[in-house]
């Protein structure tokens, strides 16, 4: 388990991801990390923007269900 504080950052506050944090979060300075709330209630941080991924599973239904307008429409 990996733990950080609070800490201020300018005017603000967050939260100082050592090298460790930044390998198992596959992330670099500059990327942006998304807090979610877990099905148990549980918060996660997460390199993985929730709002995509919805709107990527809409797209493949989409592409699914209307896949015959679509290739007409490629042509």
């Amino acid at each position: 388990m990996l733990t950080f504080k609070v800490t201020t950052v300018g005017a603000s506050e967050g939260l100082i991801l050592n090298k460790e944090a930044k390998r198992i979060l596959n992330v670099q300075k500059g990327d942006t990390l998304y807090l979610t709330e877990a099905p148990d209630g549980a918060m996660r941080i997460t390199p993985y923007n929730p709002e995509f991924e919805r709107q990527m599973t809409l797209a493949e239904s989409i592409m699914h269900d209307d896949r015959e307008i679509l290739r007409v429409l490629a042509k």
